[in-house]
């Protein structure tokens, strides 16, 4: 097992049998010691949150394993806070797809003169540039195709994809009364026909999720979720 990248949240293995694994931290996105999906620095270490948010990925992967919505998803260990994947190819350097019910976080800040906090929004899709340095900045289908990212086909294929796990995600929280305000997904290729599926997670660290009107932090969006 060969460490092939160092994460903020995670660190990735390359297996013998080309395969991945991804070891789940318990580190948290955000600035001095709040949780923030939308930051790109480590802002606090949570205990337990690594195998939190694999238990929440391996729940919600499976849902979409389910509904026939490709993944790179092969199989997960708990205790030991690892995911075994599929090899994917990332688009670029990577990409980050927000999906957005209501209006918070940096759409908020950006677009404070047209909106107010809160309101909801239909299922809005946005591209940003996984780019530390640069803050990770949003990029337009236009763009994406200019600097030959991935093509407008592919970005459509994109687009219906990230509404329709968000859908699955959003309907599985709302079984718990809980309401998903915004969402971020990241995207890879696969096989000889460049299949794209999802990859990465899908936990309370990559989402804004409210119940009765109340913002539920990663390890208790676990808790709620699956009773643990």
């Amino acid at each position: 097992m060969k460490l092939v990248y160092t994460g903020k949240t995670k660190n990735v293995y390359a297996l013998d049998d080309g395969n991945y694994l991804l070891r789940f931290k318990d580190d948290a996105t955000g600035a001095d010691g709040v949780f923030d999906p939308g930051m790109n620095t480590v802002g606090l270490t949570i205990e337990g949150a690594g195998r939190a948010g694999l238990r929440l990925t391996k729940f919600f992967f499976e849902a979409l394993q389910r509904e026939g919505i490709p993944t790179h998803f092969i199989d997960a260990d708990i205790e030991k806070a690892t995911m075994t994947v599929k090899p994917a190819k990332l688009f670029g350097k990577g990409l980050e797809v927000i999906c957005r019910y209501r209006a918070v976080g940096s759409f908020l800040r950006r677009y404070g003169d047209y909106v107010e906090e809160g309101q909801p929004l239909d299922a809005f899709v946005e591209t940003t540039l996984k780019d530390d340095a640069r803050e990770d900045p949003p990029i337009t289908e236009d763009a994406l195709e200019m600097l030959g990212i991935l093509s407008k086909a592919e970005y459509q294929v994109l687009k219906g994809l990230t509404r329709e796990i968000a859908a699955v995600v959003k309907s599985e929280l709302a079984k718990k009364d809980i309401e998903l305000y915004d969402i971020k997904f990241e995207f890879g290729r696969v096989g000889d026909e460049q299949q794209i599926i999802l990859v990465d997670e899908i936990s309370g660290g990559n989402m804004r999720a409210f119940k009765e009107g109340k913002h539920i932090q990663p390890l208790d969006l676990e808790k709620l979720m699956l009773g643990e």
